[in-house]
């Protein structure tokens, strides 16, 4: 069935939508954000439930889409599994769908995405649309073999009740139908888009007064350190041979940033490895280094990448999802030939051989990519089609 359309998009005047959503960090919460501020800007009448455990600065975010319209409210839930807490949130959410009778329930990411479902199946609402931005299933790094089927089969159940589940990129959609997780036909791809302009304008910083020397390759790695991110792959593939005389900046934050200063320290690389810290000037880091490096294990569709490539950054990366259909389709970097610290080294010792021309052309093949097909219009219209369908 084709979904409705008025002037150009669909007909979103008269909906009445509840995001739920607990992992408000990183890309995830960039997501939210621009999907609440462009749903409340077409007159969709959203009602964002999300928590600020785990980033305080998120709170922000929640008065300025406050401001611009949305609904929000604060509920604190939980990463971990916490069966009273988890209850007791389960029981706030169903109020909200019994109170509301929203036209789509939308949640995102594991928590608020088990929580949200259940309370939709309570409350007897049936238009659900879910956004995993990846499954915790898939993370061996992270879970046991026992947690993680233990979360496939929560997935597995709730997606019987589900009407659409929505993948930010093709990679992403080809890994959740491979799982078995769902029936491959509610699938639906609606790749995560930016803001080109926020990058259009962005002033390099000077090397100094980053504390790196003029002329040395200026490698870059900007998210939240924990494993799934990937950061100590990074630092082994720094101190290959291939990768001799280049710098490092980490921008972000988390619980292994001990661990990566010791590695860093262990592996001699404390003059070429510098912590940044969490930064809100990411734009103006990304025109200052010559390639952007994504290490991760696993991803969906990664924001950093696209916002590397928006900025003319050619980026080296591992083959996860995303970050695989980005380079593969557009030659704007170089894809390492497997997750692993070697593979990752060789990728950067082949990036670091291009001379600057090969390393702008690389850049232009990127931006061109995200103008035509990342944009956070795109993403909005998408998101819109997926909402007509399961409203259908």
């Amino acid at each position: 069935m084709e979904p409705a359309r008025a002037q150009g998009g669909p007909d979103a005047g008269r909906l009445r939508v509840v995001l739920a959503m607990e992992c408000t960090i990183g890309g995830t919460r960039r997501h939210i954000v621009d999907l609440c501020a462009g749903l409340a800007s077409r007159g969709v009448e959203a009602h964002l439930v999300a928590s600020t455990s785990r980033q305080a600065d998120f709170a922000a975010d929640l008065d300025r889409l406050e401001s611009g319209g949305t609904r929000v409210t604060r509920l604190p839930m939980v990463r971990e599994l916490a069966p009273r807490v988890d209850a007791r949130h389960l029981r706030a959410l169903t109020r909200i769908l019994e109170s509301e009778r929203p036209d789509v329930l939308h949640t995102h990411s594991s928590k608020a995405g088990a929580l949200g479902r259940l309370a939709a199946l309570l409350a007897g609402h049936a238009a659900v649309v879910h956004t995993p931005h990846t499954y915790a299933f898939l993370f061996d790094a992270m879970f046991s073999a026992p947690k993680r089927r233990l979360y496939f089969e929560i997935e597995r159940a709730l997606s019987g009740s589900t009407r659409r589940i929505v993948a930010v990129g093709e990679s992403e959609a080809a890994t959740i139908r491979g799982s078995g997780v769902c029936d491959p036909g509610i699938v639906r791809v609606v790749r995560n888009g930016i803001d080109l302009a926020a990058h259009a304008g962005a002033t390099p910083l000077s090397r100094a007064e980053l504390g790196v020397p003029e002329g040395a390759p200026l490698l870059l790695v900007a998210g939240l350190f924990n494993a799934a991110k990937g950061q100590d792959l990074a630092l082994r593939a720094l101190a290959a041979p291939a990768c001799r005389g280049a710098h490092l900046l980490f921008a972000g934050h988390g619980e292994m940033e001990g661990q990566l200063r010791h590695m860093s320290t262990r592996l001699g690389l404390e003059a070429r490895v510098h912590f940044l810290g969490w930064r809100s000037d990411l734009p103006r880091l990304l025109r200052t280094c010559d390639w952007l490096i994504l290490p991760s294990r696993w991803e969906a569709l990664p924001y950093v990448v696209l916002e590397a490539l928006a900025a003319g950054k050619p980026v080296v990366a591992t083959p996860v999802d995303g970050a695989r259909e980005l380079l593969s389709t557009s030659d704007a970097g170089v894809l390492a030939r497997d997750c692993g610290a070697p593979a990752l080294a060789e990728a950067l010792g082949r990036a670091l051989s291009l001379v600057p021309s090969e390393r702008e052309a690389m850049g232009a093949r990127g931006r061109e990519l995200v103008a035509a097909r990342h944009s956070r219009d795109a993403m909005l219209h998408g998101t819109l089609d997926v909402y007509m369908e399961a409203m259908a």
